[in-house]
Parts: structure tokens; sequence; C-alpha cells
């Protein structure tokens, strides 16, 4: 009897076990936050978008509002053109607002930042983002700072 105890109490922690790790991958992948929600869609296009993906957070303020739904390469202007979807309750950001592409955390997550304009009117659904900021590419600052000491 008490092995059949034992064996179910076994059977229980692997259970827990499997379900811990399927939450811990869960969050590491961006899947379970920001559930979509009533929205709209923004495009912005940059010249590079580094290690930015498709499930990507977009914050305003440190805030996430939104994630990255479609990256596409526009072939007649040779930049990426990135589709975002924010959450309809964060309406209120004016024309002139930009877009950046920063780093957040220890391993290197790419997300997309807002930093909010002064425009009286605000960006709608289907509007494209005109100030942007590409990603800092480390091999590219690495390069200009040895060519810079290479010139001296």
């Amino acid at each position: 009897m008490t092995s059949r105890k034992i064996e179910i109490l076994v059977g229980l922690f692997v259970a827990a076990s499997i379900a811990a790790f399927f939450m811990l991958a869960m969050s590491v992948s961006n899947m379970s936050s920001y559930s979509g929600g009533e929205s709209y869609q923004i495009k912005a296009n940059f010249d590079n978008i580094g290690g930015l993906k498709v499930r990507s957070p977009v914050a305003a303020g440190g805030v996430r509002i939104g994630r990255v739904v479609d990256i596409e390469y526009d072939n007649e202007s040779y930049v990426a053109s990135v589709t975002m979807e924010v959450s309809a309750k964060y309406n209120k950001f004016p024309l002139d607002t930009a877009a950046s592409i920063l780093t957040s955390g220890l391993l290197g997550e790419q997300l997309l930042g807002f930093e909010p304009g002064a425009e009286e009117d605000y960006l709608k659904d289907g509007d494209v983002i005109d100030l942007t900021q590409s990603a800092l590419v480390l091999e590219q600052v690495i390069g200009q700072f040895l060519y810079s000491k290479a010139d001296e």
C-alpha cells in the first residue's frame, strides 16, 4: 500500500513539473501576454530591425501596449515594414509619435518603444509612423570605432 502512495505522489510531482515547464515556456515566448481584445494596427518603416520578431512587445514608457504582428521587406523603398497591433485603450498617441527599436533585458530581447509627440491629432487604424529609429547593430558600432581609430 505504501508503494502505491509513493507512485501516486511521484506521478503528481511529474505532472506538476510538466505544467510548470509549460508555463515557463509560455512566459518566455511571450505567448501568454497581451491577449488582444479591441485593437488597431499601425505601421512603421525601419532601415534595420535587428532581432525584432513577430510577437515582440510594443511599449510606451515601459508599459506594454501591444505587439508586433507582421514584418515584411518593401522592395520599392528597401526598408523593413513593421505592423503593430496596439490595444484600443491606448488610442491617444499623437501623429508625430516616434518608434524606436530598443533592447530589453540581459538576453537582448528587442522591442518597439513609442515616444509620444505633441500633435493634436491622434494615430488611428492604418496610419504609418514616420519618425523611426532603427536597431543599434553592435557590429556596425564596433566597425565605426575601429575605422575612426585607424584614421588617427
